[in-house]
């Protein structure tokens, strides 16, 4: 039997991917957290293996108040945040992790705090020390820096500025979604970054938990998103904030490039220059690959033996890179005798079309 209901006043959307057995809790204590408030969940799955939306697709059969947006060929928390808000016509959406990690008990005071207009933007922060030990020390440490560093950029006092677990009003979000990224994980921080001075921001603090069941979202590896985000507000959009990361693990790959020709022309003295600086490059490129699969196209990643052939769609790609480099370097060399202008116009080049093989090709759009 379906529950009839009014319209509802709040949307919380769940992002998921691999969350099955998790769902189901999630809603239940969704229910007894909001006791009359007029509300609904909405799952927006990315098409997990497990059949998570199998799974919210069932419960929506017998209670209304349960919605399922099945995302096929696109992936990515902060685009399955953004299209949950976008199906939703109540006042207020909030968003929160299926994975149990938040507690949702207090939903009701974030969406008092917005009714009565103390604020509108509510922002679960999670208390350090209720947290301990939910959080690995890399995590901890990553969360720390990346609210120090927001704080001096953005200029707001925040805790908890990579907190996933928020409330606002629709109007707002709907008002801000143009220029939102739907790539990375730190959609709070895009949203804050977006809307500027126009945020009355209240913190509700709880107690972080340990998660029940499902496949973690992140990796301490993808708080540099965060950094490649606040960048590309700093630049006022001019820089997308995938180029911004790949621009940083390029930076990061010139540095495993030194150390690794370091390492066998002075330390294992077993190679020749030419021969190390081919083995350099080879272990720059594998470091590069490996950090872009993991951060940068995280949602089109290769998995298990699909990393060989991703690999070496990459090393062909930046062959060419490497090659235009060098013949546009040496032109402008040749033109005006002005080395580091030369050098940085081929780098330049390099890194436009590294990105452009990478993004177009090597992690096309559609990859899981």
């Amino acid at each position: 039997m379906t529950h009839g209901r009014a319209a509802p006043t709040l949307s919380i959307i769940v992002p998921t991917y691999q969350e099955s057995k998790n769902v189901p809790i999630l809603f239940e204590r969704i229910a007894a957290a909001l006791g009359g408030v007029p509300w609904e969940m909405i799952v927006v799955d990315d098409d997990s293996p497990d059949g998570t939306s199998n799974v919210a697709f069932g419960l929506a059969t017998t209670d209304a108040r349960l919605r399922c947006l099945r995302r096929v060929n696109r992936s990515g928390l902060a685009g399955a945040v953004i299209e949950g808000w976008m199906s939703s016509s109540a006042d207020f959406v909030a968003v929160i992790d299926g994975d149990l990690q938040h507690d949702e008990s207090i939903l009701l005071t974030m969406y008092q705090a917005l009714a009565e207009g103390s604020g509108n933007l509510v922002i679960g922060t999670r208390l350090r020390d209720a947290s301990e030990g939910t959080l690995s020390p890399a995590r901890q440490r990553l969360s720390d820096l990346g609210a120090w560093f927001f704080r001096r950029v953005a200029g707001t006092a925040v805790s908890d500025p990579m907190s996933g677990f928020f409330m606002t009003r629709r109007e707002i979000v709907s008002r801000l979604a143009p220029r939102l990224s739907p790539d990375g994980f730190k959609i709070l921080v895009d949203v804050i970054l977006s809307a500027g001075g126009d945020l009355k921001i209240v913190e509700i603090p709880y107690a972080f938990r340990k998660r029940h069941a499902g496949e973690s979202k992140l990796t301490p590896l993808v708080g540099i998103d965060f950094i490649g985000l606040v960048v590309h507000h700093a630049t006022a959009g001019a820089l997308p904030t995938r180029f911004v990361l790949f621009a940083m693990i390029g930076a990061v790959g010139l540095v495993v490039h030194v150390l690794a020709l370091s390492a066998v022309l002075h330390w294992s003295r077993v190679l020749t220059f030419d021969s190390g600086q081919l083995f350099a490059t080879v272990v720059a490129m594998a470091s590069n690959f490996i950090l872009n699969n993991e951060i940068t196209y995280r949602s089109y990643r290769y998995r298990g033996l699909g990393k060989i052939a991703g690999f070496v769609g990459f090393v062909l790609g930046c062959s060419v890179g490497a090659i235009a480099n060098i013949d546009i370097a040496s032109w402008l060399y040749k033109d005006n005798q002005t080395w580091w202008i030369a050098g940085l116009a081929g780098a330049l080049l390099s890194v436009v079309w590294n990105y452009a093989v990478s993004t177009n090709v090597v992690w096309r759009p559609g990859r899981r």
